[in-house]
C-alpha cells in the first residue's frame, strides 16, 4: 500500500498522480476496507484531514495524515464531494486542506466517494431512501405471511422492535426527498406502487411536509393495516387540508366504505355535484364546513362577513339544505366529503 501511496507532491504529471490515485483506491476497494480505513488512508494520502458523513444516520468520521481521528475543530472544507448510491446523494467527503487544493484533490476525493458508497452497500442495507418495490409491496401487503413480512423489513433496514408507520402519497417532488423531509434522521424507505407512493418510516413529522404533497397517514397497526389506513386518509386530503392521519378521520373513515353507486345516487351529493362547477361556490361551501362559522369562514376566504353569508344564503337555496342549522351544516360537510370520495 505504500508503495501506492506515492506522496502527491512528488508526483511527475497531472495524468501519472490520476492514475496512481486510482490505483490506491482499486487496492483498498479489493482489501474491503471499512470507513474508518479509508478516511485514515485518505487524509495520508493528502496530507490533510479527510473526512465522510452519511446523511441517512448522521455520522462523521474525520480522520488526520498522522492516521488517528481528528481532535482538532472541523476547518471549511477546501474540496468537497458527494456521494452516490443507485442515483441518489447519501452523503459528502471531504479534505480540509489549509492552503488551496491541491491539484489532484478532486480525483481524489471522487474515487474516496466510490469507495465509500460500495462499503456502504456491501455492509447492511443502503442507505438510500428509495426502496426495492417489491421489498415494499411485500411488506405492505395483506397477503404476506409474517415472517415474509419480517425479512422484507429487514431487508430494507429497519429493526423488528420498531412500529413501522405507511404513507400513501402523491406528490410532483421526488418520493426520496418527501421521505427525508418527514422522516430526517431515522429509518425511512419509498417506493412508488399501485398508484400511489408508499412510504416506510418510524416516525413521521406532518409540519415537514413540503407545498403540493397530498399524504395520507396509516397508525402503525402493522404494516398492512397501516398501509390500507394510508390509502384511505389519501383520499379525504384536499387542497385545503393537504395531510390526513387516519386516526383524525374517526367515524368519518366510514364514508369510504360506501357504495360509490350509493353515493352518486344520494340527493345532497348529487346537489353537490351539480355546484362543483363552480370554483367560488364550492370554496366558500368548503370553507364554511371546515370552520363551522361564518366569520372564520370569512377569514379564511379573506372576505367580509356579510358577503359570505349573502353566499351561504344562494348555496342554501341551491343545494336545498338550511345552513344555518347544526343539522345543515353536518348535512353540507357529509355530502362534500362523499362528494370528494368519488372517483371523479
Amino acid at each position: 500500500m505504500e508503495a501506492l501511496a506515492a506522496r502527491l507532491s512528488h508526483l511527475d504529471s497531472h495524468v501519472e498522480g490520476a492514475i496512481r490515485v486510482v490505483a490506491f483506491y482499486d487496492t483498498l476497494m479489493r482489501r474491503r476496507v471499512d470507513l474508518p480505513a479509508l478516511a485514515r488512508a485518505s487524509a495520508g494520502l493528502a496530507e490533510c484531514v479527510a473526512g465522510i458523513r452519511l446523511s441517512g444516520t448522521g455520522r462523521a468520521i474525520r480522520m488526520g495524515p498522522d492516521g488517528r481521528q481528528s481532535s482538532t475543530p472541523p476547518a471549511p472544507a477546501s474540496t468537497t464531494a458527494p456521494i452516490i448510491l443507485d442515483e441518489e446523494e447519501i452523503g459528502t467527503v471531504w479534505l480540509e486542506r489549509s492552503g488551496p487544493a491541491g491539484p489532484l484533490d478532486e480525483v481524489l476525493l471522487d474515487r474516496l466517494a466510490i469507495a465509500v458508497a460500495a462499503v456502504v452497500e456491501r455492509y447492511g442495507p443502503a442507505r438510500t431512501t428509495m426502496a426495492d418495490p417489491a421489498l415494499v409491496e411485500l411488506v405492505i401487503s395483506s397477503d404476506s405471511d409474517e415472517a415474509a413480512r419480517a425479512r422484507a423489513l429487514r431487508l430494507l433496514g429497519f429493526a423488528a422492535d420498531l412500529p413501522v408507520r405507511v404513507l400513501a402519497v402523491r406528490s410532483e417532488i421526488p418520493l426520496d426527498q418527501v421521505g427525508g423531509l418527514v422522516c430526517p434522521g431515522r429509518p425511512v424507505k419509498a417506493a412508488p406502487l399501485a398508484g400511489a407512493g408508499v412510504i416506510l418510516a418510524t416516525t413521521v413529522d406532518p409540519a415537514r411536509f413540503p407545498a403540493g404533497v397530498r399524504a395520507g397517514i396509516g397508525a402503525d397497526a402493522g404494516p398492512d393495516v397501516s398501509w390500507h389506513q394510508a390509502r384511505t386518509a389519501l383520499r379525504f386530503t384536499t387542497p385545503r387540508r393537504p395531510v390526513v392521519h387516519y386516526d383524525s378521520l374517526g367515524a368519518m373513515a366510514l364514508l369510504a366504505q360506501v357504495p360509490q353507486d350509493a353515493v352518486r345516487d344520494n340527493a345532497d351529493v348529487a346537489a353537490i355535484a351539480r355546484m362543483a362547477g363552480n370554483p367560488e361556490d364550492l370554496e366558500t361551501l368548503d370553507a364554511y364546513c371546515a370552520t363551522g362559522s361564518l366569520r372564520q369562514a370569512a377569514d379564511l376566504l379573506h372576505l367580509h362577513h356579510s358577503s359570505v353569508a349573502r353566499r351561504l344564503e344562494h348555496l342554501g337555496r341551491t343545494l336545498g339544505i338550511e345552513l344555518t342549522e347544526p343539522t345543515g351544516v353536518t348535512r353540507a360537510r357529509i355530502a362534500l366529503t362523499a362528494w370528494r370520495l368519488l372517483d371523479h
